[in-house]
């Protein structure tokens, strides 16, 4: 039975998204019963798509009776975790040739790294570039011209984009391919060690730049379980990956098998079945809770507060942090990887697994089951994991993918528990995220990752309007003292909210030395922090007149996780007083919005503010 903590929330998701939802639904309907779209275009406008086909492509699109394939794809070669869709586009038209069908790429988006741009003026773009990569994916869909479509992208704003943009064009099926995790390199505690070395001027930057070079090594996503991973984590769990699929290494046999059986998997149920599952169908309130279960069972990234609000918003659902903290307080914590613990997503596979994950998670109430995905109807193909079809007596009965690859039944138990483990024996009883209120604003802390004897801090403000003064101050001997460092004018409006994983070693340092510390900001931490307690996307921030603009040095904080408490120790009088005397914001707009200011209105309408988070 489901649990009544997350029926309660699903319905009241549903009653608060009645009419949007509605609304978009309908907008799916009518686009469903236009003319099969390749037969209402005009001689021209046939001619321009099929202009550079091979001969043989161009007589199947003339003749308009088999399914012609979108691909959006994320491709670059200096991002690691998107070398491997290079080949990927021949790799489906080859397929697609198979069916008598054709495939053609879109369009591409854009895929930057934030792992490059930390700490830079780059990563004052990286949240603008959902949106751009949202209306890079519907443009390219604009066209109208395709049957089914395939998503390739990885990671941090890449995928909640293309799903956002994917959405407009609800009515067609849409699958998306991931491409696997790199190999395991140094170990993530050794990695933060070389960091906070580094920090304090202990180990050089050579030492540095080896021990990076060691856990980036190769091609396939980061294997730490921030946003990219938490993003394949998401799909697979809203259905819309190939059941096991998410965390299979790129360049193996396994990794093209499940490639391949995706795409004959559409080419069948368009062909064969004449339907596939729509987008808009995948995409329900339902999927969204499971979404958010599997988000707070993992200790996932802190910046899908921000994306899995933008992509229901997109389906004309609403969820708010409330559906989000009220979720976290029965949903149970059952992975350590690394943020949140020693391990990678590597060990999290050979633990068992998505498909071990989801069905301990379904076997106790949390998930919806009865969902549509990508295969059909109901998530039970989802608590199996694939194998290389090779030994026959292993094949399950409804197993029937094509290319090679077959479906089990995943492990009855998990093979390390350090890593994985069942709902019976959880790591903790709540979820990894956690809602803080107060007269601060609204806040999201990451508690996962943050040990117990941390999650409760009360110290005096130290107040910061960049990451390099923390660190200068730092350099300088000043913050050798118990202190939360208040970041403010980091918001979406001020710089694009850049990810500040920079503070992350000095902090740790900090707090590995004795001193309670903390983080208050209007910005936002990077996926892979964690450890030291951080109250982030605070709203409303600074330059909108949030608390935050008024705190001053000395000011007494306080940041209570277990209670979900965020607030500044300071009169309601005093902080009148100080409206009164409160300048400009000190901060130079950030290189962000300063080549953005012509797409303000697509920002809002993107979920940038605080009427995003369902905070007003």
């Amino acid at each position: 039975m489901l649990h009544p903590r997350i029926q309660e929330v699903t319905q009241r998701v549903i009653e608060r998204s009645k009419n949007t939802r509605q609304a978009y639904l309908d907008r799916i309907s009518h686009a469903k019963k236009q003319t099969r779209v390749r037969a209402g275009l005009g001689c021209g406008n046939i001619a321009h798509v099929m202009a550079a086909c091979s001969s043989d492509d161009k007589a199947r699109l003339k003749a308009d009776e088999q399914p012609n394939l979108a691909i959006i794809n994320s491709y670059n070669d200096m991002l690691s975790a998107h070398v491997p869709y290079k080949d990927y586009p021949d790799l489906i038209k080859d397929i697609a040739t198979k069916y008598d069908a054709t495939a053609q790429v879109a369009g591409g988006v854009p895929a930057m790294c934030d792992g490059v741009t930390q700490g830079r003026d780059g990563m004052e773009l990286s949240l603008f570039s959902r949106d751009v990569i949202a209306m890079s994916t519907a443009i390219s869909l604009s066209h109208d011209v395709f049957d089914g479509v395939f998503c390739l992208g990885v990671c941090d704003k890449i995928v909640p984009g293309l799903l956002i943009g994917a959405l407009s064009f609800g009515h067609l099926p849409v699958f998306f391919l991931p491409a696997g995790p790199m190999q395991s390199g140094i170990p993530n505690k050794e990695k933060a060690r070389i960091r906070q070395k580094f920090a304090q001027g202990l180990v050089s930057r050579e030492d540095l730049l080896e021990a990076e070079s060691a856990s980036y090594h190769s091609a396939g996503t980061c294997t730490f379980y921030g946003t990219a991973n938490s993003n394949q984590m998401l799909m697979e769990i809203m259905g819309l990956h190939l059941p096991g699929s998410s965390f299979i290494n790129p360049y193996t046999e396994l990794r093209d098998g499940l490639t391949g059986n995706a795409v004959e998997t559409m080419l069948k149920q368009l062909t064969d079945d004449k339907e596939s599952p729509c987008l808009a169908d995948v995409i329900s309130e339902k999927t969204i809770i499971n979404g958010l279960v599997g988000l707070l069972s993992t200790g996932g990234s802190t910046n899908h507060a921000i994306h899995i609000v933008a992509i229901a918003k997109a389906a004309g659902i609403q969820v708010t942090w409330k559906d989000m903290s009220d979720l976290s307080e029965v949903v149970p914590l059952l992975t350590r990887i690394y943020p949140n613990g020693s391990a990678d997503v590597n060990h999290f596979q050979a633990a068992g697994g998505m498909g071990f994950l989801m069905r301990e998670l379904a076997s106790a109430g949390y998930l919806h089951t009865d969902v549509k995905t990508m295969l059909g109807d109901g998530l039970a193909p989802y608590m199996t994991e694939p194998r290389l079809d090779k030994d026959d007596s292993l094949i399950m009965s409804n197993s029937t993918g094509p290319t090679k690859v077959k479906w089990v039944d995943c492990p009855a138990n998990s093979h390390d528990e350090e890593v994985l483990r069942p709902v019976s024996n959880p790591f903790s009883k709540q979820g990894g995220l956690q809602l803080l209120t107060g007269n601060l604003g609204k806040a999201v802390i990451k508690v996962s990752a943050v040990a117990e004897e941390h999650q409760i801090v009360t110290a005096p403000a130290k107040v910061f309007s960049s990451q390099s003064a923390l660190q200068d101050a730092y350099t300088r001997g000043e913050l050798n003292q118990d202190f939360i460092a208040v970041l403010k004018e980091q918001g979406p409006k001020a710089k694009g909210m850049p990810e500040l994983h920079k503070l992350t070693p000095v902090m740790a340092t900090l707090q590995d030395e004795g001193f309670k510390v903390a983080i208050v900001t209007d910005g936002r931490m990077s996926g892979a922090s964690g450890k030291v307690p951080a109250a982030i996307h605070l709203a409303p921030e600074a330059v909108e007149g949030g608390i935050i603009a008024k705190i001053r040095e000395g000011d007494l904080v306080t940041l209570d996780a277990p209670n979900g408490i965020l607030k500044v120790h300071v009169s309601d009088e005093e902080l009148a007083k100080r409206e009164l005397e409160l300048s400009q914001p000190s901060a130079t707009f950030g290189t962000g919005r300063e080549l953005f200011t012509g797409f303000r209105n697509i920002v809002s309408s993107a979920d940038l503010g605080a009427s995003a988070f369902g905070l007003e």
